[in-house]
């Protein structure tokens, strides 16, 4: 049995299913059934009346964010390096969205997208998640990369000296 690199890290991995989650939100918020109140789908602003799952409001701008935050995070984690930066910004930026749900007012000409309650709660968990899936799977250093190591030279082992003297 061989031991191999993997062709894929655990963070490459978090990175595809968080790119895979926003493209398939992107698609469903397209979807009449899964959207409902579809015929009050706007392109953009706060009056759109579409909300995916009953629950969360959409616009088909918003939809788009989602399907091009998806392709990024595809294109992303190819590397390991790109596929934690991708989750750890990535995070950090869903969770200045929340943030700005929670000082903007709803009727306020600073909200430019559809939101409530629920939405802004949905970004925390979801750039929380994203920031610790960056952090936790990255690591202090580039795994996929190798290491060299020089090898020590004859007798200078872990005692130090280069007898051949058994410890008991």
């Amino acid at each position: 049995m061989t031991a191999t690199t993997p062709r894929y890290m655990a963070v490459q991995g978090a990175a595809l299913l968080i790119a895979g989650v926003f493209l398939a939100i992107g698609l469903l918020g397209f979807i009449p059934g899964v959207t409902s109140d579809y015929g009050l789908l706007h392109w953009a602003g706060q009056h759109s009346g579409a909300k995916l799952f009953g629950m969360f409001p959409v616009s088909g701008l918003r939809n788009t964010v989602h399907l091009v935050f998806g392709v990024v995070g595809l294109v992303l984690m190819r590397s390991y390096a790109a596929a934690r930066a991708y989750l750890i910004i990535g995070g950090l930026a869903y969770l200045a969205v929340w943030i700005y749900g929670l000082l903007i007012e709803n009727s306020s000409g600073a909200n430019f997208a559809p939101r409530n309650g629920a939405d802004n709660w949905l970004h925390f968990g979801l750039g929380a998640a994203m920031v610790i899936l960056g952090i936790t799977l990255g690591g202090q250093r580039d795994p996929t990369k190798r290491r060299h190591f020089r090898r020590r030279p004859k007798g200078h082992g872990p005692s130090g000296s280069g007898s051949a003297a058994a410890t008991y």
